[in-house]
Formats: structure tokens, C-alpha cells, sequence
């Protein structure tokens, strides 16, 4: 007796396939074209092919789950008909809020791999052969794997979904257009096949039917087998990302209740990482005010010599350059954050006695938001450090203080040097020393915004355009990142360069621009635009400043440095400058350079005053930098 085997129900994803299935040839060819081409859409245009991703997401979720609930009639279909409940609510949620599910896409895409993962693991508890049941168990194990890897990387989930569903639909199109195709030709209509059923033998159909059977089963195992092991890779390789980002502990947590003043120190903490030759460190948590005065919170370290000298000492603020803009970025959450490779010329500083303190800002280490590039947010931090150094048991600060500062540092010490005066009047600050600083934000955007895009660009513009957006209400997201990119975009902000997982923004901005550019708008217009120009540090300085850049710097071209420079002397500003050959941007900083000498030499005369530091605006009077 012929053994029949009763086919499995296909995959709640698969209504289309069910649909078609009958349809005339003609019908199944066009259908073919049609799914192909908008494939192929969603696969090489992932970004603006959103909208259509999402209500092809949705119209299948709504058809699948319909087709659940009428087809499951007999007595052990609860949990089918709830599962198809359930996806058409979804479905519909993803229709009927298009506009605002663009951003929600990855959640609820992580969702229904969720959903579907439990509906094939309740497949493999109630039917099928051992083969079917063992791939619906690897099935479903792998799709509620990868929906949880969906809500820890949202943003990449977009364009894995759209390459998925578009290789999936290719795929699909392609065997219709072939089924198509074949049903316009000779014999079409299987007569071969019902004259050899009415002739051969019994064991005819049943030979061929057992080595089906067989190389299906096999054909199942090794799919459950490749299944498995893509979850347990993605699952090792997200859980090695996620085991090397910054871990923010308890001590960067406000407690519920603070001081309403800013400067005023929360608590303090020895430093777990390096300590410099001839230094200690601590941590130190302290109130300050934001870029728009309201109350927040700062971390930083206060690094002070080992020898002790009678007196009050003399202080250097140091102002840190990029490292990202999330919480875990803070350069005091490093192990080597306290050491002359972070901060150039230490060593000789605590050799001097000064105290070095190193604020993190805000929005790094504490909660609230970063104020990258946004001035006053950064000077506010670094001057309420210092404030807050002076609480400290057993270290006495004296009023003279110099702020250094690197990159966004530099942007930070500038501003510093600006508002010290009526923010700060306590503190008497002497100068400030700007080592390849950002001075014109908007120049800057200006500057590399006429560059090709590329990843690092995109994440680069990410850091700027989230805490202008999160800070100032005018700077509005929508208004600058491409149609259902800010998921993308905010994600960019959440990773620090040095960590792991910055290649999973990499990835993304690279996956993006192959499709459109994630900030189709002009950077430096509108408000936002306007605020960078509002953050540009312009003076006029009261207080001696020291600028160093190299003519090599990638990041800061040499002539937006040299144009600082004029416009400062150009004011009547007491400024000197020096141009390394060959320095790059990071070279000024780093424990060989030849201008560390100079600072310690320039920083040396403001705290003695036994030497006034060079004006070069003059003695070169009339001559350019």
C-alpha cells in the first residue's frame, strides 16, 4: 500500500506562495515580475525603500494572519488562531501608523521574529515527522535569536531585514517567473506523468517516494544544522561586541537629591586605572549647568603631585578631545585616561606641582546631554570641575588656573577663557593653550561636508547633529537625517570609536551610503546651521591664548587654524602660535612632540609671572601666521 504523507502547513511568512499556487501561468509569470523587481528595489535602495518595506511587512503580516485564522478549524487550533490574531494586530498597527512606524520598524520587526520563532517552536511540539519537527525547533530557536539581536542592534536590523525579505522575495519572484515560464511550454499539462501512473508497477511509486522522503529529511537535518550555528555565531558575535563597550557604574549616578549650586561636589572615588609617576588620582562627581544654564551633572579627575609642598597649588585644566558623545565615552571610565598619552605633558605638571584636573563633561559618565562642540555646555564643566576639586579633602587649589585643550578640547578651553570671568569669578583664569582646536564649528561642518560622504563622516555628523537636536528645540532631527534613518542616526551616537561595536555603526553608514546619503540636507543651514555659528569661539580674550596645529592636520585644515589666528590678532588678542611640519592631527599631543616644551615653558611663566608669554600678533605684526 502506497504510505501518503501529509504536507506541512506553509510558513505563516509565506501567504503569497499559498495565493499563487493554482493561478493560470500568465498570472504566475507577472506576479514573478513584479515581486522580482520590487526585491531588487528593497535589496540595492534599503534606506529610501523603507516605506515600501514597511507595508510590504505589513500587508503580509495581515494576510498571513488572516489565512491563520480561517484555515485553523479544528479543535487544537487555539494557539494558531491566537498567533494569527496577533500578527494581524501588528500588521495593522504597521499600516495604519506608516508615518511614525518608520522609526518603530526594528522593534517591531524584532517582534514578529519573536512571534513567529514561539509559532514554529508550538509546530514542533504538535506535528510533523522527526525531520520537519527538528527544523521547526532550529527555525524558531534561530528567529527568536535574532529577534532579541534586533532589539540590541536596531539599526543594523533595517538593513538586514530589507536584505533578507529582499533576497527571500528574489528568490520567491524567480521560481514564479520559472513556473510561468514552464507552464507555456510542450506537455505542460503532465500527461507523461499520468500515463506512467496508470502503468507502472506499485513499487514503482513507492521507490521513488521513500528516496524523496529520504533526501527531504536529510536535505531538513542539514538546514536545522546551518540554522544553528548562524544563531549561535550572531549570538557569540553580538555578545563579544556587547562585552566590550564601556561599562558606566553606580558611581556616575546621581543621587535623587543634589545641590542646587553649580561646583559643588557629590562624592569622590580613587581612580581604578593607571596612576601617572609622582601622582594620585581620584574621580570626582560634581553639580554644573548645561549649555542653557539648567542644573546637571559632571564627572572628572583631579590628578594631584604625590610630593606635598606648603601652599596652594596652581591648576591646569585639561579639556579632552573627541571620543564619542554616549555616557560610556567618558575618558575617566579608561584605564590609561590619567597618564601622558591622554593628557600631554603630565608628567612634567605634577613635576611643577600643578594639579591637573580633567572634567569628562557632561552627558559623559553622568546621564544628561554631551555638549559636543556646544561652548558653553563644555567650558561650564571644566570650570564647576575645578570648583569642585576644591571640596576635596587634602588638596588645596589656588586661584591661578590655565585651561589646555585638543580638538574639541581646544573648542572647550576657548570658550572657557570667554565666560570664566562672569561665570566663574573665583577662578583666575590665566590663559588658555589650544592644541589643533576647533574654533568655528560651522566653518568646520562647512569644511568637511564638501568631502565625498563616507562612514566616518556620517558618524562624525551623527555626534554633532543628535546633541544640537537633543539641546536646542529650533535643531530639529527630521529636518536634516533622511526619512526613517534617525533609529539609524541615534544609534551612531550610542557607540564609542574605541569600543567594538563602533563597527556595527561603521556598517550601517557604510550599508547606507550605497543606497542614499543619511543627511540629504545642508548641515550648515537653517538652525542648525545657525546654532554651530552661535558655538564658534570668536573672543574677545582678556587672557593670553596659545595656539599649535600642524600643516599635515586630516582633520582641521591648516588655514582655518591660520584664519583663527588672524581674525584673533586682527581684535587686539594677545596670541602665539606655532605650525609643526609634518604633524598630523594627533601628533601635537603625543609625549614626543616639540610643542610640549612650549607649554610647560608658556604655562610656567603665567603661574610665576617671572616671564610675559610671546605675542606674536606683535611682533609679526602685519604678517600672517
Amino acid at each position: 500500500m502506497r504510505r501518503e504523507h501529509r504536507a506541512r502547513p506553509a510558513s505563516r511568512w509565506s501567504i503569497l506562495p499559498r495565493l499563487v499556487a493554482d493561478a493560470p501561468p500568465a498570472i504566475t509569470l507577472v506576479v514573478g515580475a513584479i515581486v522580482l523587481i520590487l526585491a531588487l528595489l528593497i535589496i540595492t535602495r534599503p534606506l529610501t525603500s523603507l516605506v515600501l518595506l514597511t507595508v510590504y511587512v505589513g500587508v503580509s503580516v495581515v494576510l498571513s494572519g488572516v489565512s491563520e485564522v480561517v484555515r485553523t478549524t479544528d479543535a487544537g487550533s487555539l494557539p494558531r488562531r491566537l498567533f494569527g490574531g496577533a500578527w494581524i494586530v501588528v500588521g495593522l498597527a504597521l499600516l495604519i501608523g506608516l508615518g511614525r512606524t518608520l522609526e518603530e520598524l526594528p522593534g517591531i520587526l524584532a517582534m514578529l521574529l519573536v512571534l513567529a520563532g514561539l509559532a514554529s517552536l508550538f509546530d514542533a511540539i504538535t506535528q510533523g515527522s522527526v525531520s520537519e519537527r527538528v527544523l521547526a525547533t532550529a527555525w524558531g530557536g534561530a528567529q527568536i535569536v535574532f529577534g532579541v539581536l534586533a532589539l540590541t542592534w536596531p539599526d543594523v536590523t533595517l538593513l538586514v531585514v530589507a536584505v533578507v525579505f529582499g533576497v527571500r522575495s528574489a528568490v520567491f519572484g524567480l521560481t514564479l517567473i520559472i513556473r510561468g515560464l514552464r507552464g507555456f511550454g510542450p506537455g505542460s499539462g503532465g500527461r507523461r506523468a499520468m500515463s506512467d501512473a496508470f502503468t507502472a508497477p506499485p513499487e514503482y511509486h513507492d521507490a521513488p517516494s521513500r528516496v524523496a522522503h529520504r533526501w527531504r529529511a536529510t536535505g531538513r537535518f542539514a538546514l536545522s544544522l546551518v540554522l544553528v550555528l548562524l544563531a549561535s555565531g550572531s549570538w557569540y558575535l553580538g555578545s563579544w561586541i556587547q562585552s566590550g563597550a564601556p561599562v558606566v557604574d553606580a558611581f556616575y549616578d546621581p543621587p535623587a537629591v543634589v545641590p542646587y549650586d553649580n561646583g559643588r561636589l557629590i562624592r569622590a572615588d580613587a581612580f581604578s586605572g593607571q596612576s601617572p609617576p609622582g601622582g594620585d588620582v581620584q574621580r570626582i562627581l560634581y553639580t554644573t549647568r548645561d549649555a542653557l544654564g539648567r542644573p546637571a551633572v559632571a564627572s572628572a579627575l583631579v590628578i594631584t603631585p604625590t610630593e606635598s609642598r606648603p601652599g596652594a597649588r596652581p591648576v591646569v585644566v585639561w579639556n579632552h578631545g573627541t571620543t564619542g558623545v554616549a555616557r560610556g565615552c567618558a575618558p575617566s571610565l579608561r584605564d590609561a585616561s590619567a597618564t601622558h598619552w591622554a593628557i600631554p605633558g603630565l608628567n612634567d605638571a605634577l613635576e611643577r606641582g600643578w594639579v591637573v584636573v580633567a572634567s569628562d563633561y557632561s552627558g559623559q559618565g553622568a546621564p544628561g546631554v554631551f555638549p559636543y562642540l556646544i561652548g558653553r555646555g563644555e567650558a561650564r564643566s571644566s570650570l564647576d570641575a575645578v570648583l569642585a576639586a576644591r571640596e576635596l579633602d587634602g588638596v588645596a587649589l589656588s586661584r591661578s588656573t590655565v585651561a589646555w585643550g585638543h580638538s574639541q578640547g581646544g573648542h572647550a578651553a576657548l570658550w572657557m577663557a570667554e565666560i570664566a570671568a562672569d561665570y566663574a569669578p573665583d577662578i583666575d583664569l590665566l590663559g588658555a593653550a589650544v592644541l589643533a582646536p576647533v574654533t568655528d564649528p560651522l566653518e568646520l561642518a562647512d569644511e568637511v561636508t564638501r568631502n565625498v560622504a563616507t562612514a566616518e563622516l556620517s558618524i562624525i555628523s551623527s555626534w554633532v547633529l543628535v546633541p544640537y537636536a537633543d539641546t536646542y528645540d529650533d535643531v530639529d532631527l527630521s529636518r536634516y537625517v533622511a526619512p526613517g534613518a534617525q533609529t539609524l542616526v541615534r544609534e551612531m551616537t550610542q557607540r564609542c570609536p574605541t569600543e567594538p561595536g563602533v563597527i556595527v555603526s561603521v556598517a550601517t553608514a557604510l550599508g547606507v551610503s550605497e543606497d542614499s546619503p543619511l543627511f540629504p540636507a545642508d548641515l550648515t543651514t537653517g538652525p542648525l546651521g545657525a546654532r554651530l555659528a552661535e558655538n564658534a569661539a570668536t573672543g574677545p580674550w582678556d587672557v593670553p591664548i596659545l595656539v599649535a596645529w600642524g600643516d599635515a592636520d586630516e582633520v582641521i585644515p591648516a588655514r582655518l587654524q591660520e584664519g583663527f589666528v588672524e581674525r584673533a590678532c586682527a581684535q587686539g588678542d594677545e596670541v602665539r602660535w606655532t605650525v609643526y611640519a609634518g604633524y598630523d592631527h594627533l601628533a601635537t599631543v603625543l609625549p614626543r612632540s616639540r610643542f610640549l616644551p612650549v607649554l610647560i615653558s608658556w604655562t610656567d611663566a603665567l603661574f610665576t609671572g617671572r616671564d610675559a608669554p610671546t605675542d606674536d600678533c606683535a611682533r609679526y605684526a602685519d604678517a600672517a601666521p
